[in-house]
């Protein structure tokens, strides 16, 4: 397959979701026995430009009889309503409840006449009100479902990762626009064997209509869709993904191909999407899940999680763009743009610079709750974050992550999000070099946080049995401890970054220190350069104004 991006003509029309072109979200899921360890696994990068990252804490509550709760946009905290609060609602940290239940999303818009609609739930309020109100994964679609069936869906078309420690489902729903309250929607269960995810599109397109034990919709699915004109054909052969968010190319090249890029990484044979990828009309659809070719472990999916297309036909490494800038595999939006009336776009990867949070959530089904569910957790963009444990039965959060530390507009060095974010920001400018130091600091981390593991959680379990409260507080400790110390060590490795290639040098270094002089006086340094792509683009493109010519004698 030719690898020349600059020739590919995009024949973009505008997509049917602002989302799949702006804040776009990547989710990746792993059944119990397609996992390393058993367990169940769901990844979430949320993805937004003016999105600040922290972790949210929810305690568990009990409430009066007629208390209400407000309803406020997740976006834009703007207040749609209230609904009756429920008696009792669970513990939450970020994602993730004291029950091992996640939840995650990503945005796919859909049919835009079916956006806006009047009802008052948001597709963030349904996360966090089934955080606080389930226990599994069915109970939390069974509210999900209920409450937009009540009170009104009023997001875009969304799909939900839904997880506890035995299964995971999938929901694909869309509200109905003004002309009638509620959604439809489908879920269907992931097989425990298999992997899936889904990235900013409808995942699901024929669904089993006599399966209730593996897929469930709403009654009005197929005739809604009917109704709208959307679909004329049998139900046997209906298609939820082509009736209510019809793809064109930005979609496949800029949201399946990220599944398809996950499925690549862990199966042979995917090739066979690409056609699909690539928007060829008839090309075979991309499933819903596929089975690994091996067990995928936490830290797999950590590390796809910070993939730009690497050994695949959209490596974001080997393309122009790239190669006349330090290897950098991030483009600057917007994605699109025009060269003598041709439209062309950028490639869309899982890992993203505008990304506020990022997490991989662990749910395990042999322990007790507070110690079988983990959320590896970090901020800003999943390639340079590092993924910090935090245990679900935890009762604060670490002060770096707090909500209200900072925000997007305000920097804070005590803010985890704001010391990544100067880390990584560094790297984009110098990406290929700096890209080693921060590896190398990142993979300590993490290599440290997988090998207390075992140890840790057997601490906790000994302290578990005597005691709940007690073990909580110790993995309480833990986590935060562990999260105040990469946040440390991250604005240490950006102080240390700063200096090292200052104004485009590159410093030496010796018996890990800075190389000096016997009389202590700083070293030359090497120059940091260009690579010949870049020498070679500026020739070509200077003419004559930068050749050397010898003077005549």
């Amino acid at each position: 397959m030719t690898h020349n991006f600059a020739k590919i003509v995009v024949a973009i029309t505008v997509a049917m979701s602002a989302a799949s072109a702006a804040d776009a979200c990547t989710n990746l899921l792993v059944g119990k026995n397609a996992s390393a360890d058993g367990s169940t696994i769901i990844s979430y990068a949320a993805d937004a430009h003016i999105l600040y990252g922290d972790l949210q804490y929810l305690p568990a509550a009990d409430h009066k009889p007629g208390t209400m709760r407000v309803i406020n946009d997740w976006d834009t905290g703007i207040k749609h309503g209230e609904i009756p609060e429920a008696a009792h609602t669970y513990a939450v940290v970020g994602n993730i409840n004291e029950h091992q239940l996640t939840i995650a999303e990503s945005t796919w818009g859909g049919r835009e006449e079916l956006w806006e609609g009047d009802g008052i739930i948001d597709y963030g309020s349904l996360i966090y009100i089934a955080l606080q109100r389930c226990r599994t994964a069915r109970e939390a679609l069974d509210l999900m479902t209920t409450l937009v069936a009540e009170y009104g869906y009023c997001s875009e078309g969304e799909s939900f990762s839904i997880g506890d420690p035995n299964e995971i489902w999938v929901l694909d729903l869309i509200g109905k626009g003004k002309k009638e309250k509620g959604a439809v929607w489908v879920a269907q269960r992931i097989p425990d064997d298999c992997i899936s995810g889904h990235a900013n599109q409808v995942r699901i397109h024929k669904f089993p209509l006599n399966d209730k034990a593996n897929c469930i919709y709403s009654k009005d699915v197929i005739t809604f869709a009917r109704k709208m004109g959307y679909y004329s054909g049998k139900d046997a052969d209906f298609d939820f993904a082509n009736a209510y968010s019809p793809a064109d190319f930005g979609i496949l090249r800029g949201c399946d191909a990220r599944v398809w890029a996950y499925f690549n990484r862990f199966a042979a044979g995917m090739d066979k999407y690409l056609p699909y990828i690539n928007g060829k009309k008839g090309a075979e659809v991309m499933p819903l899940a596929i089975k690994p070719a091996r067990k995928v472990s936490v830290r797999d999916v950590q590390n796809m999680m910070r993939d730009h297309f690497e050994g695949t036909p959209f490596d974001m490494t080997q393309d122009p763009g790239a190669k006349i800038n330090y290897d950098v595999p991030y483009r600057w939006r917007p994605m699109e743009f025009k060269v003598d009336s041709v439209t062309y776009s950028m490639e869309r990867a899982i890992a993203t610079q505008q990304t506020g949070f990022v997490f991989v959530s662990q749910m395990r089904s042999w322990l007790p709750a507070p110690v079988g569910g983990v959320l590896w957790f970090g901020v800003d963009d999943a390639n340079t974050a590092v993924f910090v444990p935090m245990y679900c039965c935890m009762t604060e959060v670490p002060e770096s992550y707090r909500r209200g530390q900072a925000d997007l507009y305000t920097l804070n060095w005590d803010s985890a999000f704001w010391v990544n974010n100067w880390v990584a920001n560094q790297a984009y400018s110098r990406y290929n070099k700096m890209i080693v130091d921060i590896r190398k600091v990142q993979g300590a981390l993490e290599d440290s946080y997988a090998t207390n593991q075992p140890n840790v959680e057997a601490k906790a379990l000994a302290i578990y049995k005597n005691n709940a409260s007690e073990a909580a507080e110790f993995l309480t400790n833990y986590s935060v401890n562990q999260a105040q110390n990469a946040t440390k060590q991250y604005r240490k490795l950006g102080e240390y970054l700063f200096v090292k290639y200052l104004d485009g040098n590159v410093k030496k270094e010796k018996d890990g220190q800075f190389e000096r002089n016997e009389a202590g006086y700083p070293v030359q340094p090497n120059w940091g350069g260009y690579n010949q792509e870049y020498y070679e683009t500026v020739a070509r493109g200077s003419g004559d104004r930068l050749k050397v010519v010898e003077p005549e004698k």
